[in-house]
């Protein structure tokens, strides 16, 4: 599934090309994604101006001249792509279509069909079930040592099962947490109390730094992330313990040997010699 970079990258292309348009034409393919579509909701769309785009956690936000909002999640498989000129031939994925009214086409396509899409007042937008008592944003001020302190105190879960909570921090998933527990030489069956001062500190800013650096590099493609533009991300050639079972840890003069394991169902890349 996109983690907060690939979906960030989703987001600043969208706002490129969208930022300002008008709605012209929106069709929509099918009645549901993951959940039922909105009632109405091309006719809805169709002539609305975009006031701005924005992601909160993994969720992209259009805001509409309306007072609507416009919540888009790219589920497993999710695209969003964008094209010039004559509308191009549908393929059978492609779920939601629209042009503004400069003639930019962008296609929501989603082979699994795990997406969604809904509108929604913006004022109470936070407010939504699948917002609501959502975490702290991980580029924000609000996240920090001492925030992320205090989010861990008393969970006896491990720190990295902690870091996919999102009520914990928003939008950060298997592949970054695992990046940033490394980073902070972290172990990921460390219990999350007891990731405090120093160690909260060090985590907090891992997490700032690898999104970062995933976002410049336009996310990663394991599978299915495309960028707006169809082309692929690149932060996957500089991972340093994901999906890199039984080769060398990169830490310097750690010489130790990346490991799996699996956790909650999900694969556990880390360096158990400089990761405690």
């Amino acid at each position: 599934m996109p983690e907060l970079p690939e979906v960030e990258t989703v987001m600043r292309g969208l706002s490129s090309r969208m930022d300002g348009r008008v709605l012209a034409e929106v069709e929509v393919r099918r009645p549901d994604l993951r959940w039922p579509l909105p009632d109405r909701m091309a006719e809805r769309l169709t002539g609305r101006r975009i006031l701005g785009l924005r992601r909160r956690a993994k969720y992209i936000l259009v805001d509409l001249d309306d007072g609507t909002s416009w919540m888009i999640h790219l589920g497993m498989s999710g695209r969003m792509l964008i094209s010039d000129g004559p509308k191009s031939p549908l393929e059978t994925h492609d779920h939601v279509v629209f042009r503004t009214d400069d003639g930019t086409w962008v296609k929501f396509n989603d082979a699994r069909r795990f997406g969604m899409m809904d509108l929604w007042p913006t004022q109470e937008v936070e407010r939504h079930k699948l917002l609501k008592g959502i975490g702290p944003e991980p580029l924000g001020n609000a996240f920090n040592g001492p925030a992320l302190e205090s989010a861990l105190a008393g969970k006896y879960t491990p720190i990295k099962a902690a870091l996919l909570d999102q009520k914990v921090v928003a939008g950060v998933g298997n592949i970054y947490a695992c990046e940033a527990l490394h980073r902070a030489g972290i172990a990921p069956r460390r219990l999350a109390l007891n990731v405090w001062g120093g160690r909260a500190e060090r985590l907090a800013d891992a997490v700032k730094t690898v999104l970062t650096e995933a976002i410049a590099a336009g996310g990663s493609s394991l599978r299915d992330h495309r960028q707006v533009s169809g082309e692929l991300g690149y932060f996957q050639h500089t991972f340093r313990v994901y999906d890199r079972e039984g080769e060398g840890c990169p830490t310097p003069e750690c010489g130790g040997t990346v490991k799996r394991l699996v956790q909650s169902g999900r694969s556990t890349f880390y360096c158990p010699r400089c990761q405690r």
